[in-house]
């Protein structure tokens, strides 16, 4: 059930950006582009449907009022799927223990559960096989017996879930660049974004995400951050 509504929402994430492309391109053809002032491509549209003096015929004004109205109905079927998300986690206590990972919402943790094994077998040998077949492991590149580590792979089957992991996890490095570490853990991150940077912490992150979701399945613990002591 949970796979399935995942399905159904990833469908309407992918009709609600074609349904929008779309509208850029034929606004476009007219040289008419989105504004944060008009409020972003909702307002352009309002504005374009609107105006009786750009010369549009009024067959065109209906389809690209059908299209947009197409648009809108399929965001607001994505907030539905989110609130049926949001509930059936409630279901599933696997999945709520996984959410307290730091970077990890209702989406990512149910793709985790997903991944790293829903049922009583788990798909994978450790943390480290899990993370490679997300692809946020480097690859690593062994020349005269010298092995350095390059960046991550750019094909990988799990790429949904990684640039999930990796939109979750900049979120958190983001609000970290802009207050102290509170956890062992934030420590880490923190001097890791400052040697490596931003995006090759958040990178780091995801890894270590899926890692400790694994050893929290495997081993049915509870995820605690361990807290700075004085």
């Amino acid at each position: 059930e949970l796979q399935s509504l995942l399905r159904m929402r990833e469908l309407a994430v992918k009709q609600k950006v074609a349904l929008q492309n779309q509208v850029r391109a034929l606004l476009a053809e007219f040289n008419i582009h989105g504004s944060p002032a008009k409020g972003g491509l909702n307002g352009v549209v309002q504005h374009t449907l609107e105006d009786a003096e750009n010369g549009f015929s009024m067959p065109f004004r209906d389809a690209l009022h059908a299209t947009w109205q197409a648009c809108l109905l399929t965001i607001t079927r994505i907030r539905e799927y989110d609130k049926l998300l949001a509930q059936s986690v409630k279901l599933h206590p696997d999945c709520e223990r996984l959410m307290a990972l730091e970077g990890v919402s209702v989406i990512n943790a149910i793709n985790l559960y997903i991944l790293l094994g829903c049922s009583d077998d788990l798909h994978f040998k450790n943390g480290r096989e899990a993370s490679a077949c997300v692809g946020v492991t480097p690859i690593q590149h062994s020349t005269g017996g010298n092995a350095k580590l390059g960046s991550i792979g750019h094909y990988v089957k799990q790429g949904v879930l990684r640039s999930q992991l990796i939109s979750g996890a900049m979120a958190v490095v983001g609000a970290l660049s802009k207050r102290l570490p509170k956890t062992t853990k934030e420590i880490w991150l923190k001097q890791l974004i400052e040697r490596r940077g931003k995006r090759c912490a958040a990178v780091a992150l995801a890894n270590k995400t899926i890692r400790t979701a694994f050893a929290m399945l495997s081993k049915g613990t509870e995820y605690q951050a361990q807290a700075i002591t004085a």
